[in-house]
């Protein structure tokens, strides 16, 4: 029997922190996929044999001055991208489109509307924010809500915010990341009876992360365990910004840089250490997270999380079970977590090891990519 076709659009495949993206497409069992994008990137680490990369349109002066001043179309019509999209779609007979980020969506919302498939939309974090140098951005956005027949959300807490701008409730599915737990064992950790912590945080180094607070905290930890040390394993625009807080804070000699890391590289750093730390926070410009995946990642080694009362995390993290949360923003209230969790043999252990469990029951990744299939048999009419 012939699989259904899923269309996979994302407009670069793949950002290196894509990675979540990629182990949905490449996971797919009862569909069959394909991707469409502007942009190929990131082959070797990402590789996926079947891409369309959509190609430049050259249009015909006299049908684009017929579609722009007699039509009124859109940008994304009379520029020829939508065509370009219909011939994509129907010579790969596809059965529904997910389209990757809420402002693609928003982008492709006038193809969206013609389309004679059912698209589904899904968001990630970063998509659900205001955009001030678009205008009307907002409601092109509620339109885009009000428009596609499933909307999927990594979090409840975008599940809310989506609610906000309007979307039905009913329309909402939440689509979480699963993590491959054959790449992410549990680690066999000892408790540092010479006070040699090893703490981590692997993330994109950028404002809504909080690494200037977790080394706040980290700096008034060390003085009391000098033998303590920090990695921050990524990479990120605000890489010398984070370095001139490490300088400034005088723990040079405390904080390791590993840059970004493999899965399978950064499984062996997590085995290295005894606590993930995530003390996220809301950006001005209203950025937050879905559920970080490095921090699922591990949690599933079982590594016990120091993090923040932001966006999904409390999805994931149960305060006082799998690891401590603290307000954003807050490194006194984050140390004393820290300080807590590594006073106790017992309770650093007994976390570490709910954390590992607590894991495997909500993001396996099979589980999410049965859970994502029927996504695409409801939008296409054939929930079960």
């Amino acid at each position: 029997m012939t699989k259904p076709v899923v269309a996979s659009y994302c407009t670069t495949f793949l950002k290196p922190e894509m990675l979540h993206i990629y182990r949905q497409v490449n996971g797919l069992k009862s569909f069959e996929t394909f991707v469409i994008c502007k942009e190929r990137r990131s082959d070797e680490r990402f590789p996926f044999d079947d891409v369309e990369i959509k190609p430049k349109v050259r249009s015909n002066f006299v049908r684009r001055f017929w579609l722009k001043y007699i039509k009124k179309e859109p940008p994304i019509v009379y520029r020829g991208e939508y065509g370009v999209m219909e011939k994509i779609l129907k010579r790969r007979h596809a059965d529904v489109m997910h389209v990757y980020f809420g402002h693609t969506g928003v982008h492709l919302l006038p193809i969206i509307q013609r389309a004679t498939l059912p698209v589904v939309v899904s968001f990630h974090g970063m998509d659900v924010q205001p955009r001030h140098d678009q205008p009307g951005y907002i409601d092109r956005l509620k339109e885009l809500l009000q428009t596609v027949p499933l909307v999927m959300a990594r979090s409840h807490s975008l599940k809310e915010r989506l609610m906000e701008l309007g979307c039905p409730e009913e329309k909402i599915r939440i689509n979480r990341t699963g993590i491959p737990m054959d790449i992410f064992p549990v680690a066999t950790r000892e408790f540092p009876v010479d006070g040699a912590w090893r703490f981590i945080q692997a993330c994109r180094l950028v404002e809504k992360k909080g690494l200037p607070v977790a080394l706040k905290a980290f700096a008034e930890f060390a003085k009391d365990h000098p033998n303590a040390r920090f990695t921050i394993a990524g990479e990120g625009p605000m890489e010398d910004e984070v370095k001139r807080v490490v300088s400034e804070l005088k723990i040079d000699d405390k904080v390791d840089f590993a840059g970004f890391l493999s899965p399978q590289g950064l499984n062996e750093l997590f085995a290295q250490c005894h606590v993930f730390v995530h003390p996220s926070q809301i950006t001005a410009d209203k950025n937050q997270e879905g559920v970080p995946n490095a921090m699922l990642e591990g949690m599933a080694t079982g590594l016990p999380v120091l993090a923040t009362y932001h966006g999904g995390i409390p999805e994931a993290v149960d305060d006082g079970k799998t690891g401590f949360l603290v307000e954003e923003r807050d490194d006194v209230s984050l140390l004393d977590r820290m300080r807590k969790l590594t006073a106790d043999d017992a309770l650093w252990k007994q976390m570490g090891e709910n954390a590992a469990k607590s894991v495997r029951e909500r993001f396996e990744h099979g589980r999410q990519i049965d859970a994502l299939e029927g996504f695409y048999r409801e939008a296409m009419g054939g929930c079960e």
